[in-house]
């Protein structure tokens, strides 16, 4: 399940980079437009767009919106900042402010707030009501999105959620890694790292601990640290839960072999 929303997750950061991992800008009548016909860009505004030459900045106001392909970003405000290399502008850094809306192939992420670092190829989407939405469920978080494109890594930061129809995965920081595509296939998330505490709630199971690490390939997550799971009135207490994501079963184990574990069984009428 986490697997599909943070592939989507990771696509709509990453569709963000690709939007403004651009070389340069020129002028049309509609807006500014970068790069070949085939690649362009095009960024159009209600309230204009300004190149403050001294700031070495190009600012686009009111309903800005940048488009390439499949990729549109929205916001209030889009600032790419620049700086001068053998004669040609090469774009650092481009801020998306107010209301941003990124929107990839039916996906939307919303935020008050994206950066992209070129030189650093990190892209950051901040806001109130931070989140992720496709049709295949949604990611929210308090503090930031982040994709860390050289590490491959997606990560959520602050009560980051990751929901599907009845099954959830918290935590205070969710990481997920990606491998790349081999001969011409997608991208895919192997691992999510889950930590600053974790609950996992199926239709039958709430699991919480400290920590946990969940294999996308086997859909299992396996918890640990003061591991608690509750089904109904009955509790379990062990080191280390494995949870099937799929089918939304847990196993209570203990930290090495030999370990005991306890449980709280109450009596049915």
């Amino acid at each position: 399940m986490p697997n599909r929303l943070f592939s989507v997750f990771y696509a709509m950061l990453f569709a963000f980079c690709v939007l403004v991992a651009l070389p340069g800008y020129g002028y049309a009548q509609e807006g500014l437009v970068s790069g070949s016909q085939d690649g362009a860009i095009e960024i159009e505004a209600d309230n204009g767009i300004e190149w403050l030459r001294d700031l070495q900045q190009y600012r686009a106001y009111g309903n800005a919106t940048a488009t390439r392909g499949t990729v549109t970003v929205i916001a209030d405000t889009l600032i790419a900042y620049y700086r001068e290399e053998d004669g040609r502008q090469v774009i650092f850094r481009l801020d998306a402010e107010g209301h941003v809306i990124i929107k990839s192939d039916g996906s939307e992420a919303f935020g008050d707030k994206a950066v992209y670092h070129l030189d650093k190829k990190v892209a950051v989407l901040v806001g109130k009501d931070l989140q992720v939405v496709t049709d295949r469920g949604t990611i929210t978080a308090d503090e930031s999105m982040e994709y860390w494109e050289e590490k491959s890594i997606v990560v959520a930061r602050g009560n980051a959620l990751a929901i599907q129809n009845e099954r959830r995965i918290k935590a205070g920081v969710l990481t997920a890694f990606i491998e790349p595509g081999k001969n011409g296939e997608t991208s895919r998330v192997t691992r999510i790292d889950a930590t600053s505490g974790v609950h996992i709630s199926t239709p039958t199971d709430i699991v919480t601990g400290k920590e946990g690490v969940y294999n996308v390939p086997e859909e299992k997550a396996t918890i640990c640290g003061k591991v608690k799971i509750t089904r109904g009135q009955n509790q379990l207490n062990g080191e280390c839960a494995v949870v099937n994501m799929l089918t939304g079963r847990s196993t209570l184990q203990g930290k090495s072999a030999g370990d005991k574990v306890k449980g709280l069984i109450l009596q049915t009428q």
